[in-house]
């Protein structure tokens, strides 16, 4: 597999703030991805048998037992045409008991099925009172490549990107970002990160996406209309999709504030080149890892209060960056894939992308 470049590895510097150590929403503290990747088959679609496109993404929260140790989280939702299961819980209540998990449209409920068992074993008690599991479960359709009618995520791969969670995330065309495509051209995962200035606190937000929108000829880089300026002989997915975006950060914001951060994905996604289409499922969620709540615990959590507005306003900046960061790279670090029916999702051409950069003065 060719190995590509992050599109700050190629001399693009989105936005001002700097990042974390690795770019990633790993920088966070406690926060591990892993993912599972179902690639097989070539040719003619065979519902049910291929081809295989497609896998699952895992969020960790921390490293400890999440529905035990939860944690704030909000979400936002500006075009509700997708899903992200457990989403009226955690706006309901404000916080996260279980690992998030991403996967394609068709998938969700045998993820989270798999999400549900791996809870269970975590935790032996839960069903022998009141206690039930409402796991957070969101998807994008990956059916343009993918053989969907298949579904072929099962509960082991669910297994599998859990074992292999850790601070190195893999991005492009790995886990639930197969068999996705963006703008025109092949994506998949991406990732990035910002640190606050000492005086706004040192904390530190990422994002991780799972890009999967727009239109052919929309895409904008750091305020360059590439999309236009590339050649426009290219086949590849019809408009409309989705994008799910998954916020961390290590400040201590209240759900209120959480919710509010995840608000500002879309400002992001009119910076990429997106509409947020009809048929566009733009969902977020935000949590925080400052605080882990033991609801069973006698003694009550403890009250987080708000952050002072400078620094709230440099976590709204950094969600923005980061994401629009992170999708830049879904698109950079994946390379062009054929699927089903030899449907083609093209790489995007980065030597004549970076040339179009130079004549703007963005390089």
């Amino acid at each position: 597999m060719e190995l590509r470049p992050r599109v700050r590895e190629c001399g693009i510097k989105i936005g001002i703030l700097e990042t974390g150590e690795e770019n990633s929403i790993t920088d966070v503290p406690g926060v591990r991805v892993g993912h599972a990747t179902l690639i097989r088959g070539s040719g003619k679609l065979s519902p049910g048998h291929g081809p295989v496109r497609t896998g699952v993404t895992v969020i960790l929260p921390h490293e400890g037992n999440v529905y035990r140790e939860k944690v704030r989280a909000g979400v936002d939702v500006q075009n509700g045409a997708g899903e992200l299961t457990g989403a009226l819980q955690v706006m309901e209540w404000g916080i996260l008991e279980t690992p998030i998990a991403l996967t394609s449209t068709l998938n969700v409920g045998l993820v989270h099925d798999a999400i549900v068992d791996c809870v269970l074993d975590q935790n032996p008690d839960i069903g022998i009172g009141s206690e039930v599991i409402l796991p957070v479960v969101g998807e994008c359709d990956d059916s343009y490549l993918n053989d969907a009618r298949g579904r072929h995520v099962k509960r082991e791969h669910v297994q599998e990107a859990i074992a292999n969670a850790g601070k190195k995330v893999p991005e492009g065309s790995v886990g639930a970002g197969t068999g996705m495509s963006t703008l025109g051209f092949k994506s998949g995962v991406g990732t990035a990160s910002r640190r606050l200035s000492s005086d706004l606190g040192g904390h530190v937000l990422g994002v991780l996406v799972v890009a999967n929108f727009g239109s052919s000829g929309d895409l904008c880089i750091d305020g360059v209309p590439v999309g236009r300026e590339l050649p426009a002989d290219r086949d590849g997915p019809s408009d409309g999709g989705s994008i799910v975006t998954v916020i961390a950060t290590d400040a201590p914001v209240t759900s209120l504030e959480l919710t509010r951060i995840a608000a500002r994905v879309p400002l992001a996604l009119g910076r990429v080149g997106s509409t947020s289409s009809d048929s566009s499922g733009d969902v977020s969620i935000a949590f925080s890892s400052a605080e882990r709540i033991d609801l069973s615990s006698a003694s009550p959590p403890r009250m987080v209060r708000a952050v002072a507005t400078k620094t709230l306003d440099a976590v709204f900046r950094a969600t923005v960056e980061a994401t629009e960061e992170a999708i830049l790279n879904s698109i950079f670090t994946s390379e062009t894939m054929k699927g089903r029916d030899d449907n083609v999702s093209p790489g995007l051409p980065i030597d004549e992308t970076l040339k179009i950069m130079r004549k703007h003065g963005r390089m």
